[in-house]
């Protein structure tokens, strides 16, 4: 097989790995506080990638991409999960869901901001387009969601495309899971100490839904998702396997309709539909 092939492997499985994260989260902070959420996982995950790192020794990252790994750590292992747990409590998953339709736009939008590239018009076309179809759909749902949810869902998209980005640009030189393993390094120790700030006075009464929930997005949300997913854009290609993301939200869907018994509607699944049309024509000229 060759390496094209194997990144788009590794790309799928890491969509499917992360399709996983908003169910789960949802689950979690049914019991956990959303900060404790957000710095345990990273915790957890962040032991787990030094003794990776130890275990393979690899050389230290120089100090040039010491920055480019602090914009990693505050995008994909604070603001995303910590801003996604905060609305989870406002919202249910199947409808945060929709807003990860717009993910693929926010990484395609920070990737030509840092690698300056120049889009043709219709780029900006779709691109306008998908941000008005998901405006409208909170719009229209506002008498039963949460404005709050869905400005933090759109604020969490944001700082993920920024994490995407520039993980995605440090990849090529470090490699796909030593760029997640750092950023996780590098906040470590913020995490550590957070995480026993804000620990529940006991954890006898946390059930075991919202153990495994935390389990789920420390382990495979927060590290295994990002080995398979920066290996993947390694090996076939930033902008070529990053279109797997458009399958997101259709396996985050299915996920919150059969794990959590929510009900999703004919709109969200048009919204969904033509989010990732317009998210698919930005990409085809983002070049």
């Amino acid at each position: 097989m060759d390496r094209t092939a194997t990144g788009w492997i590794n790309g799928f499985i890491g969509v499917l790995i992360f399709s996983g994260s908003l169910p789960a989260t949802r689950v979690a902070v049914m019991q956990l506080d959303p900060v404790f959420l957000t710095v345990a996982r990273a915790a957890i995950a962040g032991i787990l990638a030094l003794c990776l790192l130890i275990v393979f020794r690899e050389k230290r990252p120089s100090r040039q991409d010491l920055i480019s790994l602090v914009v990693i750590a505050l995008g994909v292992v604070v603001g995303f999960p910590l801003l996604t747990a905060l609305a989870l409590q406002h919202v249910t998953s199947a409808h945060s869901i929709v807003f990860i339709g717009l993910l693929p736009l926010a990484t395609a939008i920070f990737g030509v901001i840092r690698g300056g590239e120049r889009p043709k018009p219709a780029f900006w076309l779709f691109s306008l387009l998908g941000s008005a179809l998901v405006a409208g759909f909170a719009l229209m749902q506002g008498l039963t969601a949460s404005p709050v949810g869905d400005a933090l869902m759109l604020g969490a998209i944001i700082v993920c495309g920024l994490g995407y980005a520039e993980g995605a640009r440090l990849s090529r030189r470090l490699g796909g899971w030593q760029v997640i393993s750092w950023a996780l390094v590098v906040s470590l120790p913020v995490m550590i100490v957070a995480a026993i700030a804000y620990r529940p006075p006991s954890f006898a009464e946390i059930q075991t839904p919202a153990m495994l929930g935390l389990a789920y997005v420390s382990l495979f949300s927060m590290l295994i998702g990002f080995i398979f997913w920066y290996r993947g854009l390694a090996q076939g290609g930033i902008a070529a396997v990053g279109q797997l993301q458009l399958l997101q939200p259709f396996f985050g869907l299915a996920l919150a309709a059969t794990l959590l018994r929510e009900t999703v509607s004919w709109s969200m699944l048009a919204v969904t539909v033509a989010v990732i049309l317009c998210v698919a024509g930005a990409r085809k000229f983002a070049k």
